[in-house]
């Protein structure tokens, strides 16, 4: 035992044995859940690749379809926040989509001059299609687990969603006054 350090042998204190904390990486959690997202990542771009359309465009139809759901309107506005688009970015994904047959442009309510976009059925179907085996396969796995699982499971992916979320507003703000720029929190 050494005598700086009650308890732990040489080998174990020894500056080359040790980990930093900011090297150790993330917990186990955390890597299972950057393990799914880059498996998610990578079936968007094999199902999208199949179907020649640009991860892109497919994140635009899910916020699309997201506002439907709520009863929202979606305007280009909307669609180039949500994605972080430039304008002549998010025109040119609204062509395509347009040209492709997925959404429609329209023009409703009391300001004519709003343009509204509406996923069409084909994107509907198309989306159905691409996404069938992965919703076959989670589907089957989710089986496994019982109710009370699942809806404990559904309470962790809402607040890593929202976590998700409060971190990326962060990062779009850059550093605070209290952190540099590269310096790490805490």
């Amino acid at each position: 035992m050494s005598a700086e350090s009650p308890g732990l042998s040489e080998d174990a204190a020894s500056p080359r044995n040790t980990v930093p904390p900011e090297a150790a990486g993330p917990p186990p959690l955390v890597r299972l859940l950057q393990e799914f997202t880059l498996e998610a990542n990578r079936y968007v771009d094999s199902a999208g690749g199949r179907n020649d359309m640009h991860r892109t465009d497919l994140n635009a139809l899910a916020v699309i379809m997201r506002h439907a759901a709520r009863d929202q309107i979606v305007t280009p506005g909307v669609l180039r926040k949500e994605l972080n688009l430039s304008s002549p970015a998010t025109t040119a994904l609204i062509d395509r989509l347009h040209s492709s047959g997925h959404v429609v442009r329209e023009r409703e309510g009391a300001d004519r001059r709003q343009v509204q976009l509406r996923m069409t059925p084909k994107a509907y179907r198309d989306g159905g299609a691409m996404f069938l085996p992965l919703a076959r396969h989670m589907g089957a796995a989710m089986a496994n687990f019982t109710p009370e699982e699942l809806e404990i499971v559904t309470r962790f992916m809402n607040s890593m969603i929202d976590a998700t979320v409060r971190a990326g507003e962060e990062a779009a703000r850059g550093p605070g006054p209290e952190q540099a720029p590269g310096q790490r929190p805490g």
